[in-house]
């Protein structure tokens, strides 16, 4: 990928929750247009492992860090091992997250604070350490990943829906907190993407022609259908961009 991305070339990007789905596509999406990619999971597994092997047929400039994001410490751990691999981060992808499906009635303090760490503490946390280097710099792009849910929440799916909502509104508060640092803060929120974390429940052949009737373009998105903007939206073409939420799901949020 040429000329519109161009600017992304040797960019350092650490891409949270990128051993697979959507994270992995666009690490894949950043190692073809040339950044330095980091990638990560919750542990060296072998996932995480496939996932670096292929970006290696892409470039050499391929790092991985693991660790488990429900740890509090996990974000300095991982802030710490880039720094020393990579030097820093230019650009922060925020993609990892967990969703547990169980009617609200039924959750746990445990379901309660897992998700909150995992889908927005740490995501906050690795903000605070990375954007200090970012405004040296004088240049930074940061992506928070949401989901259509902020706008249409799954019943089963109460805490994540209730998170992804306050990502983005920590999103808009950064970027107007950022905005005269030449960081940009913008989040994406796809809608139903066919990931190895929804096989299991689109294997019913019911369920998936409800979500798929559900909408408005009558499919079901593919990793790769969240590249494109994200990798825009980290460009020098798209500086004038910030506080945006912008959803990637087929007109699903209508």
């Amino acid at each position: 990928m040429t000329g519109f991305f161009d600017n992304l070339k040797n960019k350092r990007v650490l891409i949270t929750g990128s051993s697979r789905g959507i994270g992995k596509a666009m690490a894949i999406g950043f190692a073809k247009c040339g950044a330095k990619v980091i990638i990560h999971g919750r542990n060296n597994e072998n996932a995480l492992q496939e996932t670096y092997m292929q970006i290696k047929e892409i470039t050499n400039d391929v790092e991985v860090v693991a660790g488990n994001l429900d740890q509090k410490d996990t974000p300095q751990k991982i802030y710490d091992e880039v720094v020393e691999k990579a030097g820093g981060v230019d650009i922060l992808i925020l993609n990892a997250s967990l969703e547990i499906r169980r009617p609200w009635l039924d959750i746990s303090d445990e379901d309660a604070e897992t998700q909150l760490q995992i889908n927005f503490l740490s995501a906050l946390r690795l903000i605070q350490l990375c954007v200090p280097d970012m405004i040296k710099c004088g240049w930074g792009r940061i992506i928070t990943v949401g989901s259509v849910q902020q706008v249409k929440p799954h019943p089963d799916m109460l805490i994540y829906s209730a998170i992804k909502s306050a990502l983005l509104n920590m999103t808009q508060s950064l970027a107007l907190q950022l905005a005269e640092t030449n960081i940009t803060v913008n989040n994406v929120a796809p809608g139903t993407i066919y990931t190895d974390r929804n096989a299991k429940v689109l294997e019913n052949k019911e369920y998936y022609q409800k979500v798929k009737n559900d909408t408005p373009m009558k499919k079901i998105g593919v990793p790769e259908d969240c590249v494109g903007m994200t990798l825009a939206l980290c460009t020098d073409a798209c500086s004038y961009i910030t506080g945006e939420n912008i959803f990637i799901g087929g007109g699903k949020h209508i």
